[in-house]
């Protein structure tokens, strides 16, 4: 391993984001410890070592980010009780986050969601000092938002809250790809065609992550030209414009079933990445492709 080689831990290796966030760190020659439940679940890439284990606790988090210089934390268990949510994100993330601020790592980066801002029918464009959802919101964005708000409250340690909206992804736990499609096929049909719907690819995702946790955007006294060092900064990232039709129509049509389009008040605003833009990240993979990528999978499988 060469000398320079960064060193970074990346919980949820196994998971359609973590498992990402390894390939383009392993492409920029990061030595990789991956963090995950089950033995022989993490990414067989070369520069990758399986760590196996709960990262919140704390005798695995002091071993993993010893000689570390970055974090990457994707998990949070979306769909599960908010008790179970509260406990892996509010109260396990931060024990994470602690141990690498004791062991001197140089960044923290969490995977976090463009779903704890408002964006209510008639809300503009969202960017990253946008209004936050109340407490109240729902069981995900209450414990996203507390998750947010509690690895602030770790001092010593240059944090990036990296919020994408829906993640688009060919993987077996790809929401956007495969669970809601299901949810599609049985009967969930009904959207406002104008609507906005904000994604991201998760290979633009990996990317921008990649190139916080080894350095290569370096950080600033301005967030719009990097992360605030010693600070918690979040970062939205985004792809094209895109709206319910895109998405619904996608599916429904690659399913063969017919949606229900509704008229009701809606977003239709959008998520600005000029700050994401400013730290050098650029969106590759277009609509087209992502919603190609969508159809092919779901035709397949059909």
């Amino acid at each position: 391993m060469a000398p320079s080689a960064p060193v970074v831990v990346v919980t949820g290796a196994n998971g359609l984001v973590g498992a990402a966030v390894c390939r383009a760190l392993v492409e920029r020659s990061a030595q990789v410890r991956a963090v995950v439940r089950r033995v022989g679940s993490a990414p067989a890439l070369d520069g990758v070592t399986e760590h196996v284990g709960d990262f919140a606790d704390e005798g695995l988090a002091r071993a993993v980010t010893q000689g570390a210089d970055a974090v990457v934390t994707t998990v949070h268990p979306m769909g599960a009780s908010r008790e179970v949510q509260h406990r892996v994100g509010v109260e396990g993330t931060p024990v994470l986050a602690r141990a690498a601020r004791d062991a001197g790592v140089a960044r923290f980066v969490h995977v976090s969601t463009a779903g704890v801002y408002d964006r209510s029918a008639g809300v503009g464009d969202v960017a990253e000092d946008g209004a936050l959802l109340p407490e109240g919101s729902g069981d995900y964005p209450d414990t996203k938002n507390a998750t947010d708000v509690a690895l602030a409250q770790v001092g010593g340690l240059t944090t990036v809250l990296v919020r994408p909206p829906a993640i688009m992804g060919v993987g077996d736990t790809s929401v956007w790809n495969t669970l809601r499609p299901q949810g599609i096929r049985d009967g969930e049909r009904r959207a406002n065609p104008a609507k906005t719907w904000a994604w991201v690819h998760v290979d633009d995702l990996a990317a921008l992550i990649a190139d916080v946790a080894t350095g290569a955007v370096a950080t600033a006294d301005d967030p719009a030209r990097g992360p605030v060092a010693g600070g918690t900064t979040p970062v939205i990232v985004a792809g094209e414009a895109a709206t319910w039709r895109d998405y619904l129509g996608t599916v429904t049509d690659a399913l063969g079933v017919v949606p229900e389009w509704t008229d009701e008040p809606v977003w239709t605003g959008q998520l600005l990445t000029g700050r994401a833009r400013g730290w050098g990240w650029v969106p590759r993979v277009s609509l087209a492709h992502a919603m190609g990528e969508l159809r092919q999978g779901l035709t397949t499988r059909e």
